[in-house]
């Protein structure tokens, strides 16, 4: 069955799926309906979250996505109404300008591979 979900920067390196966070969970919400889809892409815009695009796959495609991903997907019925949340993460995993976010510090006391590069380059620029 084909369903609409919600891209932002679709058919780019920098693509990245809509989900709603809920506690720990990321669930990707898989419309039925392509104006439905739109539709909450629409009130995404108005609460300043960017321009998603709609974009269809197939059903199974999507929840093998979610499997692989650790996220969840939820089945959105033609004609519901959804609607998102009144807040929007603080912070996302994905970034709108294509960069990406700085990896974390080993947490044994080694460096994150930007801060290794960096290192790099100036052990290099003495030779």
């Amino acid at each position: 069955m084909q369903v609409f979900v919600l891209l932002f920067n679709a058919g780019t390196s920098n693509e990245g799926i809509h989900t709603l966070k809920i506690s720990d969970r990321n669930i990707v919400l898989m419309f039925e309906h392509e104006d439905d889809a739109i539709r909450y892409s629409l009130m995404l815009e108005a609460q300043d979250f960017g321009s998603p695009t709609v974009e269809a796959f197939e059903s199974d495609d999507i929840e093998e996505f979610c499997l692989g991903a650790g996220y969840e997907c939820k089945h959105i019925p033609t004609g519901t109404l959804e609607v998102p949340p009144d807040a929007n993460a603080p912070s996302t995993d994905w970034q709108p300008d294509g960069t990406a976010k700085p990896e974390p510090v080993n947490q044994e006391g080694g460096f994150s591979a930007d801060e290794l590069e960096r290192l790099r380059q100036r052990l290099e620029g003495l030779l």
